[in-house]
């Protein structure tokens, strides 16, 4: 007697937990005429062209994600807020992405199947309410039924927090995992899950969603007229006073945008601090040039010290220990500068200069002060932005 089972693909579509673990997104089918695992690595080499379109029924319904650009990119965690849209959309809801800033990524790559670009939203000026009042008029337009953001503390976390308590709309922080039906964030010391329906507003955690995608969005991009005006409304609860320049020492390592990093590979501590105030970067350390007494505690990173978050990370004569590639798991890009190409920093590095640290930092210093001078501008400082709060 035959009797056929029927099973679960385990090559489904699925989004990866905070904790690792693999969430396959039922309902969701494999690329047809290839195996999942093959589109993941054709979508993780930039070929769109291998995936199929994601759905080509007439959308009935609307999930948005709402998401800062920075330098006409998207952030990793802004890629997995709209990677988690797109794997709990079905066939007859398209996945609309609003920018609030200029955007050049391949919006359908990432599973976009509309797009509205609001390249006038500069990320570097504070206007909350403004902002508010875009997302408000996207909603008014695109009515959509659940609206996801990255759950960060550069823009889109507090954005999501104000339009819940304008809209009167339920809202879930700090999510870390998701599928179709269900959200849920950790509970009681991170011991246990807090589990409810999909709210109004989905703020995702870092590292909830994994970004490759067996399929690609439409990417159309669409214009609503109703946005430009509420971009051209001033924010009139603030005032911003504007950036000012400041020692790039004085930033704290958890803001830093840019940090240049010492290890044990660092014999001339004098150089690379000169390095840091040329470049206008932040100093850390690791734990080792730490416990040698080169750097002050505070400068520590690492599990044991601090997470840090800087678009740019370089690591002198750093080996990468495990603890402090966890210290350095959201940086957006890795440099590294060793003798050693087989250290464990050179597989998270993003670039990395095998060569002699001291001969590396005294021939960037050379670099930077020739291109100075040849530009007849001053070294780039860390800057902090001022705002005031207007009385009502």
């Amino acid at each position: 007697m035959n009797t056929t089972i029927k099973r679960i693909d385990p090559r489904r579509p699925y989004v990866i937990t905070a904790a690792g673990l693999k969430r396959i997104t039922l309902g969701a089918e494999h690329v047809a005429g290839a195996s999942y695992d093959h589109a993941l690595q054709a979508g993780a080499h930039g070929h769109a062209a291998a995936r199929m379109l994601r759905t080509t029924q007439t959308p009935q319904h609307t999930l948005l994600v709402v998401a800062h650009s920075d330098r006409g990119g998207l952030d990793d965690h802004a890629r997995q807020a709209l990677a988690a849209a797109a794997l709990i959309a079905d066939a007859t809801t398209q996945v609309a992405l609003l920018v609030l800033g200029e955007l050049k990524d391949d919006a359908a790559a990432l599973g976009a199947d509309k797009v509205i670009e609001l390249p006038s939203f500069d990320r570097r000026t504070f206007a909350p309410e403004r902002d508010m009042q875009a997302v408000a008029a996207c909603v008014a337009q695109l009515a959509p039924k659940h609206i996801v953001m990255p759950d960060n503390a550069t823009g889109d976390g507090d954005l999501g927090r104000r339009y819940a308590a304008l809209a009167g709309a339920s809202i879930a922080t700090h999510v870390v995992q998701i599928d179709a039906q269900q959200v849920s964030t950790y509970a009681h010391a991170r011991k246990a899950y807090a589990t409810r329906a999909l709210p109004d507003v989905i703020l995702l955690a870092q590292g909830a969603v994994d970004t490759r995608l067996p399929f690609v969005g439409a990417g159309e991009r669409i214009e609503l007229p109703a946005l430009m005006q509420a971009g051209a409304v001033p924010d009139g609860a603030y005032r911003d006073l504007g950036i000012e320049e400041i020692d790039a020492a004085q930033v704290a390592l958890e803001e830093a945008d840019f940090i240049v990093s010492a290890g044990n590979g660092v014999t001339d501590v004098a150089a690379f601090e000169k390095l840091a105030g040329t470049f206008g970067a932040a100093i850390g350390a690791s734990r080792v040039a730490v416990d040698n007494g080169m750097f002050t505690r505070d400068k520590q990173i690492g599990a044991t010290g601090k997470t840090v978050e800087a678009s740019v990370y370089i690591a002198f004569g750093i080996s990468g220990a495990v603890q402090h590639l966890q210290g350095i798991k959201d940086c957006r890009h890795v440099i590294a500068v060793n003798l050693d190409g087989s250290a464990p920093i050179v597989k998270r590095a993003n670039l990395t200069i095998i060569g002699d640290t001291q001969a590396t930092i005294a021939s960037l210093i050379d670099e930077i002060n020739r291109a100075k001078a040849a530009r007849g501008t001053p070294a780039p400082a860390a800057t902090n932005r001022i705002v005031e709060g207007v009385a009502a």
